[in-house]
């Protein structure tokens, strides 16, 4: 049980057509960052591009069937729409929470991310899925769904605690504060679930409750009826709780050989994120300091105590290229002081290694689509 951890069915009345038509104006919002991006947390899983794109696969499916554009969303990120449908690519939660705030206000229809959850199956998560369908129990599965919710793409953090001797919960923490997409993450963290869960243990499976600590949204007949349980909004915590009766229920999907392997597999993601996580982290904190510098891949290995072919190569495995980061720094930086208001677009550019304007100009418009003058401009 984690992100993740499977799927849900909504009934069709329930969902909203999306509107594929986005107006100039919405999507200039969307490409400006709020004036708290200043803030962003100095915590360096805020930035590390170890997260698959899982979840932001499964909502540019559904824009894409819906006729809508999900380039927009991308502006300013250094990615691609053919990058979400890869596996081997990487996001950081700033990329991956921006996206999402992005398609919510693009797509605007109430209990977007239960939609989300019901388009994901049991292969939406890879090897930690087959460990989940050939582990002994659904106790035992729940366990690796929370110990390898990472390698899913998981945007919480989620544990399981022990309320009574008669219930367990699974609890879902916030990585960072974000009012604007915690009701969506828990939507696709617990539609998801459930439906993982009713795939092993079999569709008779029901929770205790669902506890959610936000006001009840306008959709909040639909947890319910997907759910079939008591539905608890304003919450100390959010957390799906479920009887303890069931973590025994043995998997008919039960198999040794393949449970082991699985987990092995499992364990080798796990570390590799980790490792990923420190040398992203590690250029990019460099590369902040020194945006105006314009520092070189062969300086920054120098500063890390590395060769520049070892830092390529570990750049590689973490799905990343030295300029893309760059890139996606110098237009984050550029974005933010745009933002602010303060400096001229030459100034700007100063600050983002760039002596030339003009060159400037024609960066900026690379990364994001646009002019820095037309990005600073009110929208409408």
């Amino acid at each position: 049980m984690a992100h993740c951890v499977a799927t849900c069915r909504i009934a069709p009345a329930s969902i909203a057509p999306m509107n594929p038509a986005v107006p100039r104006s919405a999507a200039l919002k969307a490409h400006r960052p709020k004036v708290a991006a200043r803030t962003a947390p100095a915590d360096a899983r805020y930035t590390a591009a170890v997260i698959p794109t899982t979840i932001l696969a499964v909502i540019a499916q559904l824009a894409d069937a819906d006729g809508a554009a999900v380039e927009p969303w991308l502006a300013g990120l250094g990615l691609t729409r053919a990058q979400i449908d890869d596996a081997s690519v990487r996001v950081s939660y700033r990329q991956a929470s921006l996206i999402i705030r992005r398609a919510l206000r693009a797509i605007g229809r109430s209990g977007f991310g239960l939609e989300v959850g019901a388009h994901q199956s049991n292969g939406t998560f890879g090897i930690m899925g087959l460990a989940m369908m050939t582990a002994r129990t659904f106790g035992d599965a729940v366990a690796i769904g929370v110990e390898f919710a990472e390698i899913t793409g998981a945007l919480m953090d989620v544990e399981i605690e022990t309320p009574n001797e008669h219930e367990v919960a699974l609890l879902a923490r916030p990585r960072f504060p974000d009012e604007e997409i915690l009701g969506f993450l828990c939507e696709e963290l617990f539609a998801s679930t459930l439906n993982l869960a009713r795939s092993l243990v079999g569709p008779g499976f029901r929770p205790e409750r669902l506890e959610l600590t936000y006001p009840a949204p306008r959709h909040a007949a639909d947890y319910r009826r997907l759910f079939g349980c008591e539905v608890r909004f304003g919450a100390p915590r959010n957390r799906l709780i479920v009887a303890t009766h069931w973590l025994g229920r043995r998997l008919p999907t039960h198999h040794p050989v393949s449970a082991q392997q699985a987990l092995a597999i499992c364990r080798e993601q796990a570390a590799q994120i980790q490792r990923q996580s420190e040398v992203t982290a590690s250029v990019e904190r460099i590369l902040r300091r020194r945006l105006a510098e314009q520092p070189t891949l062969g300086e920054v290995a120098q500063m890390l105590n590395l060769s520049e072919r070892t830092l390529r190569r570990q750049l590689a495995h973490s799905g990343r290229v030295y300029r893309e980061i760059h890139d996606q720094l110098r237009a984050e930086r550029a974005l933010e002081l745009l933002t602010a208001g303060a400096l001229s677009v030459a100034e700007i550019g100063c600050e983002v290694g760039y002596s030339d304007a003009r060159e400037f100009r024609r960066a900026f418009k690379r990364w994001t689509g646009t002019t820095p003058t037309a990005m600073r401009q009110p929208a409408d």
